[in-house]
């Protein structure tokens, strides 16, 4: 058989490679199908910061008091402001309320070494009050009425009040006012919630002591008439044997 007579059966090159390129782009197609189906890769975005649940349902809405109190807002506030059960170091009875303007703390003493600590604001320098005192009568939403002096030091703020505030959310003692009297005189001194939370934890008030709205209700069902209240001097703290370590609500 002649060479030339052998070449017709031989498989031409050209098409053998057009049929490989075909075959591939067949095994090929399954794959680039499934990629395109394919979920996108996962994107984790962290959620924006802001206070602990627990501590945002501790300074939440109270729809039910006389004039409905809406939640505090304490984004950004430093958490040891808020209201927990802490170790109390100082052999003071169970039930006296002591308050450490230096630390910015009000402490309810309780048994077994413990206590319920508050954040709170102080007097400004000048203007605190330190000593021993009683809680002479309780109010719920108080009547506010600037004394002379705080009319003086600021007409026009509280010239306006002379004849006194009904209570209400705009009224600066809060929701509750506990008054403290020294034997049968009161001090003119009170620990009530505030208008401003952002002062809790500062010296701005005048001499008085301003808790979160929330704080001062929870402290107002726990004590009653008569409860021993100590303000410490500037110089004298309540140090914690340990850190804060339950919230109490």
């Amino acid at each position: 058989m002649s060479c030339k007579a052998s070449n017709r059966h031989r498989p031409d090159v050209a098409t053998a490679r057009r049929s490989g390129r075909r075959a591939s782009a067949a095994l090929l197609l399954p794959l680039l199908l499934a990629a395109c189906a394919s979920s996108p890769p996962e994107v984790h975005v962290e959620a924006a910061p802001g206070p602990h649940p627990a501590h945002a349902a501790m300074y939440g809405a109270q729809p039910n008091e006389r004039f409905p109190l809406p939640a505090t807002d304490i984004e950004g506030v430093d958490p040891r402001y808020f209201r927990q059960e802490v170790a109390y170091p100082r052999n003071d009875p169970p039930g006296t309320i002591v308050v450490d303007p230096g630390s910015k703390f009000l402490y309810l003493v309780l048994e077994g070494g413990r206590a319920l600590r508050y954040g709170v604001g102080v007097g400004k320098e000048g203007l605190a009050w330190s000593g021993n005192a009683r809680v002479g009568r309780k109010a719920e939403w108080p009547r506010w009425t600037p004394t002379p002096d705080m009319i003086r030091r600021d007409p026009e703020r509280n010239e306006r009040w002379r004849g006194g505030m009904d209570g209400g959310l705009s009224n600066p003692l809060g929701p509750r006012a506990l008054y403290l009297y020294d034997g049968g005189r009161d001090t003119l001194y009170r620990i009530h919630g505030t208008t401003e939370p952002r002062s809790i934890g500062t010296n701005v008030s005048s001499g008085c002591i301003r808790m979160f709205n929330q704080d001062v209700i929870d402290l107002y069902n726990r004590v009653p008439v008569d409860t021993n209240v100590m303000v410490l001097p500037a110089g004298e703290r309540v140090e914690e044997g340990t850190p804060s370590e339950a919230i109490a609500g």
